[in-house]
Order: C-alpha cells, then sequence, then structure tokens
C-alpha cells in the first residue's frame, strides 16, 4: 500500500531486497536532497506495487541473492520476478531508476542482460572504477571524476549488457560498473549507500573474505579510510538523482555532432 501523501510530495519507491543492505548513507542524502522514500521490504514479506503510478522515482538495493535462476530454475527470490517487471515498466515510462550492485543486476537481466558467477572471484573492498567517454554525456556521470572511489562486495558479475544499454564506468576486472538503460535508468555494481557499521557487519564471519584470505578487520578499516571520500563523490550524484526525480535537473542529453565526409 502506497502512502496516503503520495499524491502531494515526490515519493521514490525504495525495494529492500536483503535486510542487510539497507539505505543508510543514501537515503539520507536523497531526503536532504528532497525526496520522500516509501520502502518496501519484499524479504519481510511486504508486497511489491503492481506499477509505478505516482512515484516520482525508484530504487533498488543489493542483497546476498543472484539475480539468475537458481541450480532448479527457480528465482533468486520469490519476488524478482514481479521486481524485474518493476524495472522494465521503470525504463518503459522513464521513472528516475537507481538500482545498486543486484540493484543493478536485476535492471540488466530484466531487460535481457546476462549475469553469471564471476571467474575472476569476488570483488571486495575499497576502490576506483574509470569513467568512460559516454559519461561526458550523462546527465548524472558527467559531473562524476574520472576515476571516483567506491566500495565493492560481489561475487557475480553483469557478463553481458542490455541492447542498447551505454556504459559509464568499467574496471579491468569487472568491465560493467556502471551503465545507463534508456534515458533514465542507472545500475551501479558497486555501493554507494555504505557506511562503516554496514561493512562491519558484512565482514562478520564472511565466507567470501575467508575465500580471498582477507582479514576482515583490514578490510573494514581500509572502507572506513574511505568513506569521505566515497561521500564526496556519491552524495552529489544522489542529489542529481533527486532533482531529476523532482523535475528540477535538465536531463536532455546533448546531441552528438558527426563530421561531414569529406571536410
Amino acid at each position: 500500500m502506497a502512502p496516503a501523501s503520495l499524491d502531494v510530495v515526490a515519493t521514490a519507491l525504495v525495494i529492500e531486497n536483503d535486510p542487510t543492505d539497507d539505505l543508510r548513507r543514501l537515503g539520507e542524502w536523497l531526503t536532504e536532497a528532497g525526496l520522500d522514500l516509501w520502502v518496501v521490504r519484499p524479504h519481510a514479506g511486504d508486497e511489491l506495487p503492481a506499477d509505478l503510478e505516482g512515484y516520482a522515482a525508484l530504487v533498488v538495493l543489493g542483497g546476498e541473492q543472484q539475480a539468475y535462476p537458481l541450480a532448479d530454475g527457480s528465482p533468486g527470490a520469490p519476488w524478482f520476478p514481479a521486481l524485474e517487471g518493476l524495472l522494465r515498466k521503470a525504463v518503459r515510462y522513464r521513472v528516475p531508476t537507481l538500482a545498486v550492485c543486484l540493484g543493478a543486476q536485476l535492471l540488466a537481466t530484466a531487460h535481457a542482460g546476462q549475469v553469471e558467477r564471476s571467474p575472476s572471484g569476488p570483488e571486495i573492498g575499497p576502490g576506483v572504477v574509470g569513467r568512460r567517454d559516454a559519461a561526458e554525456r550523462d546527465p548524472l556521470f558527467r559531473y562524476v571524476p574520472l576515476i571516483p572511489d567506491v566500495l565493492q562486495w560481489h561475487a557475480d558479475e553483469i557478463t553481458e549488457l542490455p541492447h542498447g544499454a551505454t556504459l559509464l564506468a568499467a574496471s579491468t576486472r569487472y568491465p560493467h560498473q556502471a551503465f545507463r538503460l534508456g534515458d533514465r535508468a542507472w545500475g551501479l555494481q558497486f555501493h554507494i549507500e555504505c557506511d562503516t557499521a554496514m561493512i562491519a557487519d558484512w565482514a562478520t564471519d564472511s565466507a567470501q573474505l575467508a575465500e580471498l584470505g582477507y582479514d576482515p578487520e583490514l578490510v573494514v578499516a581500509a572502507c572506513d579510510a574511505v568513506m569521505a571520500d566515497i561521500e564526496e563523490v556519491w552524495q552529489p550524484f544522489a542529489a542529481r538523482f533527486a532533482a531529476l526525480a523532482l523535475g528540477e535537473l535538465d536531463d536532455s542529453l546533448p546531441r552528438q555532432t558527426l563530421p561531414l565526409l569529406g571536410h
């Protein structure tokens, strides 16, 4: 059920797929920028809405599930087919969408992209990604630094982007770090929402850290050391996304002018 005030405020629908990955700092940045947030927790039994009518934006968070089918052919979570349907409607009807980690993978699979267990192994901890040339023409990424700081915590990767998607950021081992689908839906393989407490929770008894041979305390300390840098880049990014949802951002993509042959 949507909030009663939905018709008088700009509300973003937030899908929390896992109780260990909530909005945290991203929620603070979006509300500071003027968006109201309506959080739906299907992992706790909340029902997903049938459509996005009345919502100004869609935010889909991460989780430990996989975006591709399980060994028996069932979805990674019972609500994933309905969530993929919402993601398709968001792109079709140009609802500003921000999908993080698992959310980005679901945005890809909802549009015939490919997600698999990464042969490169888990990617965990602070890192950087490289902004692609196409980011210069993107309403949100055009202001992101060339090599922004990010936080990583995933074992799956998007191995094939949906047809027509625009790659916005990449790294050597995991080439599809950020992309746009249509002109208002963004997928981020990395995390921007985390605070140090969230990372510390993930690091506790982590099988992925054990697989990599990483010391949990060192991973948490390394992530904590870049939290200010993460905020410096991604808080303004979140504010621009909120401005787009509020109708306050010029989201027009500059036209490319091709040189005339023979000149």
